[in-house]
Formats: C-alpha cells, sequence, structure tokens
C-alpha cells in the first residue's frame, strides 16, 4: 500500500480521539446508523479501511464491523492490558478495538471504532464476486460455504421463480416456482468459482430428485444458477465429472435472474443456534 502523508487538520474532539486514543460516547457518532454502500476511510489521512458489506449492528454504540481491509488496520496490545487496539496502518490514527469470540457473525471478529475516527465514501465497491447456489434447504448450504477460506459472506434467499418478493411461507407451499437458495460473497484472489461449486456438489446429494435428505419439495431442489457463460461451463463441467464417476446426477443449471434474500432469523442460522445441519454434510466426490 503506498504510504499517504498528507494528514488533514484535526479538530480539537477529533485530536482527543484519533491522537490522545480517547472514545467517543456511545450511540453518538455520526456513522453509527450509516447503512449505505461505500467505504469507511481514516478521517486523518484517508486510507481505506472498512467497506460496507462488513458493518453489522452489535448494539455496542460504536460502529462495527466483522472484517477489515487487508493490510489496513493495524492491532496492537492496547495499553490496559487486556484489550487489542486498532489504528490506520497509514497514519497510527486511533480508531478503536478489536474484539473476537463474540459471536455475533460467522467471522465471530467486532472492529469497535469510533466514528469521528473515520470519512464514509458512499458508492458502489467492487470487491466480491458472487455465485448462487441451491441444494436442499439454505441454513444447511449456508453453513459449509461459510466455512471456505475466501468466502465473504453468504446469504440465504430465494430465486429461480415467478413470485416477486417472495417470503418463506409463499415457498414452503412450493408453488412460487422458487428455490431456497444462497448467495455467495467471496474474494476471487482468494478462492476461484470452481472450488465453491466442487464444495457445493460435496456437501448435499446431487443425486436427489425433488428435494434434499428429509426435505422434499420442488422448493429444495438442486441447482446451480450462473451469472455468466464462464460460471455454466465450470458447472457443466463439473456435473460431466460426475456423472463419468456414476452418479446420476440431477442438479439443474439455470441462468440467474433475480435473488431474494430471506427474512433475517433464516440469515446464519445454524451459527446462531449453535448446531450441525440436520440434512448436509460433507463427501468426497472429486
Amino acid at each position: 500500500m503506498a504510504q499517504n502523508t498528507e494528514f488533514k487538520a484535526l479538530s480539537p474532539e477529533e485530536k482527543r480521539v484519533i491522537i490522545d486514543k480517547g472514545t467517543e460516547a456511545p450511540f453518538s457518532g455520526d456513522l453509527l446508523k450509516e447503512k449505505r454502500e461505500g467505504t469507511f476511510v481514516c478521517r486523518q489521512c484517508g486510507t481505506p479501511l472498512f467497506y460496507s458489506a462488513d458493518k453489522f449492528e452489535s448494539g455496542c454504540g460504536w460502529p462495527s464491523f466483522d472484517d477489515a481491509i487487508p493490510g489496513r488496520v493495524l492491532e496492537l496490545p492496547d495499553a490496559d492490558g487486556r484489550r487489542t487496539e486498532i489504528l490506520c496502518a497509514n497514519c497510527r490514527g486511533h480508531l478503536g478495538h478489536v474484539f473476537r469470540g463474540e459471536r455475533f457473525t460467522p467471522k465471530n471478529t467486532r472492529h469497535c471504532v469510533n466514528s469521528i475516527s473515520m470519512d464514509f465514501l458512499p458508492g458502489s465497491v467492487e470487491r466480491n464476486a458472487t455465485a448462487v447456489f441451491a441444494g436442499g434447504c439454505f441454513w444447511g448450504v449456508e453453513y459449509y460455504l461459510q466455512q471456505i477460506e475466501g468466502v465473504a459472506s453468504v446469504v440465504s434467499g430465494y430465486t429461480g421463480g415467478r413470485t416477486k418478493n417472495p417470503g418463506y411461507a409463499e415457498v414452503s407451499r412450493g408453488n412460487s416456482g422458487h428455490y431456497e437458495a444462497v448467495e455467495v460473497r467471496y474474494d476471487p484472489d482468494k478462492v476461484n468459482y470452481e472450488t465453491l461449486a466442487k464444495t457445493f456438489f460435496e456437501i448435499h446429494d446431487p443425486t436427489q430428485a425433488n428435494g434434499q435428505g428429509p426435505d422434499i419439495g420442488k422448493q429444495y431442489r438442486s441447482a446451480v444458477f450462473y451469472h455468466n457463460e464462464e460460471e455454466k461451463s465450470v458447472a457443466e463441467k463439473l456435473i460431466a465429472d460426475l456423472k463419468a464417476k456414476g452418479y446420476r446426477v440431477v442438479t439443474r443449471i439455470l441462468p440467474l435472474d433475480i435473488f431474494y434474500p430471506a427474512e433475517d432469523y433464516h440469515q446464519d442460522y445454524y451459527f446462531r443456534k449453535g448446531t450441525l445441519p440436520y440434512c448436509h454434510g460433507y463427501v468426497k466426490r472429486f
């Protein structure tokens, strides 16, 4: 990362927090409720620190992020001997503290940051690619794909049907045409689409028609929803490989239309519940 040596002049309150390592009052920061897409940058030097996609509501009173932009946030033992301080890696401005093991999100990390240490730049952030798979109950597919290094998040939802803005009740009745599916956000520099697709075929039974495990119904069918011809070709190749090994694959390959995120209570289901999927498991097939 190129070093930015042009630092902006700070107000007395900004200096108290950023330079003197103070803390703003909880629930007082102007970025606490910021929900637009964009990038959070260091207020002193402008270095990008966090993406909006990694921000979550922790209830602690300060903006919380479960990930930081690689190489942009420095962690050091805090002067109190108990916590870990986080600083801008470029200007060493104080940001806040990082905590792990609280189980707020699957990444199990909370960067607790003072609003006054950051500025927000709204706008589209092209960081991750997405992939969409359906393989039975989305809880289990979500759980296993979340474990892959390079996966930023997995969202449970609905796609492939004709009903606009469907809800769980509609999809469960089986007449909406939608599949229970997941949208995987991933970093192409850390994991490729083929690895995700292979894992998908190994965490559910691609030979079971009209359901998955004990979950029977059209909404539980197996499918790969592709964004482009490259993803389509990868899926076709993997299915051909499986058929060559004797698997009677019934997984459909379909163009992606609209992906509708499911209700909040479906997200990170097994992570929040602290149990394992009942109808999914890993079986090596490649």
